[in-house]
């Protein structure tokens, strides 16, 4: 006999498919199957921004908000606390702060709808239907009227609820493009070596095919944190093998970084997201390429160097600007460095530059290493292209993707031919240093 839990999720199952034969039979432009939940049109953000501002006196601190909001929420609706993670304390403080990315950027309305399409995408795979949207949101409202109390008034509800439909609004319909993309993958692992004491390089086989490109990223759950995921770049171009490479490093912070990297071993099982990001190449590739890594950024870019390397046809120009992972490492340490100086001495397209940052801003040495790789003419820098990934260990080396990004496109490298992933969804994931899931009912 089914527990009243299996029972749940067969229903849930159902659900999906039927909304997957909805939207195969629906002809070709219509929208059937497809929630009907909608961005508002024309919605002002920036007026709703300076409302909820003016608001939040009335419900600060946002972790007691949150904590109203998830008591609210579970003692209506019980079944949805096997969602989340054991312990909430994480839990309320990075919804926290997913509402204050989303009160911040709100005048960016198309932004933050890719965004939150992106999180609707990734939540599948943690079992969140459309349903649980409107639970989260009761309880929300009411959360937000007992910390106000009197105070509270409709206009700020409307607010409010305007800016959490279209959040909610643009995760339903990511959510619904992706529905004939399986939630996630099982996995084993097959290879598992430490490289350093806090930090492994892990192989990974999944049980059905995975179809990614080099330059993206997939959210791994450990059986020791089960409901925890965090994003970890694919080290690995795609290979008829199968195999996948992850490079994490742990934090000592209890999280799945440290899961992976102390407690998994050689024939350990892991769930793996669909994958994402901004890294990947295009089909064609641009002959001046200069890929910018710090820490265990460089895992995307050992993937990127083997996808540039199987077009040979084409005669290219590639630096590596190669970063240590914080103020008192050196350029030295990297971990990979067998596998980089034998994957270097054989492809002349490949110059490699360390960068000590340590005594340097990573800001200042990626223009350094541009300027190395311009000649002396106008219009260079127009038709460089680059890549970034700096580790989240790297955080203090000198700024952000993003503070690179700016310092590259001053100079000159039109902003549309650097990539990287510190906008969107890494950035919301981003928004604490430790792990757990990411969204708006769960992170």
């Amino acid at each position: 006999m089914n527990t009243p839990s299996e029972d749940y999720h067969a229903l849930l199952a159902r659900h999906d498919a039927m909304r997957l034969r909805r939207r195969i039979l629906a002809p070709a432009g219509s929208r059937a199957g497809e929630c009907s939940a909608k961005a508002p049109q024309a919605y002002d953000g920036t007026a709703d921004q300076l409302l909820i501002g003016d608001s939040l006196p009335l419900v600060n601190p946002l972790e007691e908000l949150i904590a109203e909001l998830y008591r609210i929420l579970f003692e209506r609706h019980p079944y949805l606390r096997s969602l989340f993670p054991e312990s909430m304390a994480f839990q309320q403080a990075h919804l926290a702060g997913i509402f204050r990315h989303l009160i911040g950027n709100l005048h960016r309305t198309d932004e933050m709808i890719s965004v939150f399409e992106q999180l609707g995408r990734d939540h599948r795979k943690l079992g969140v239907r459309p349903a649980h949207f409107e639970a989260f949101e009761a309880a929300l409202i009411e959360a937000l009227r007992v910390r106000a109390g009197v105070r509270w008034t409709h206009e700020l509800e409307q607010a409010w609820l305007r800016m959490l439909r279209l959040a909610v609004s643009a995760m339903v319909r990511g959510a619904d493009e992706a529905i004939a993309e399986p939630p996630s993958w099982d996995a084993t692992v097959t290879s598992h070596e430490l490289r350093a004491p806090d930090l492994a390089v892990l192989r990974v086989r999944p049980h059905q095919p995975y179809a990614f490109e080099a330059g993206q990223y997939a959210s791994l759950e450990s059986p020791l944190l089960e409901q925890a995921w965090r994003p970890y770049y694919l080290a690995r171009a795609p290979h008829p093998d199968g195999e996948l490479e992850f490079h994490v490093r742990a934090r000592g912070a209890g999280g799945v970084s440290d899961a992976l990297v102390h407690g998994t071993r050689e024939g350990c099982a892991v769930r793996l997201s669909a994958p994402r990001g901004a890294l990947a190449l295009p089909d064609h590739l641009p002959a001046d390429l200069l890929l910018i890594a710090s820490g265990t950024g460089w895992a995307p870019m050992k993937a990127l160097l083997q996808r540039i390397d199987d077009e040979r046809a084409r005669a290219r120009r590639v630096r590596l600007l190669l970063g240590p992972a914080g103020e008192t490492a050196t350029a030295g340490e990297m971990y990979d460095a067998a596998y980089l100086e034998a994957f270097r001495c054989k492809r002349p397209w490949l110059t490699v530059i360390a960068a000590d940052t340590a005594h340097t801003r990573f800001a200042d040495a990626g223009l350094r290493a541009l300027n190395g790789i311009l000649p002396p003419q106008p219009g260079a820098a127009a038709r460089q292209h680059v890549c970034l990934a700096l580790a989240p260990e790297a955080a203090t080396t000198g700024g952000r993707a993003q503070a690179v990004a700016a310092r590259l496109a001053a100079a000159g490298v039109p902003a549309e031919q650097i990539r990287h992933d510190a906008t969107g969804v890494v950035a919301v994931t981003e928004l604490s240093a430790s792990t757990t899931r990411t969204g708006l009912l769960s992170a």
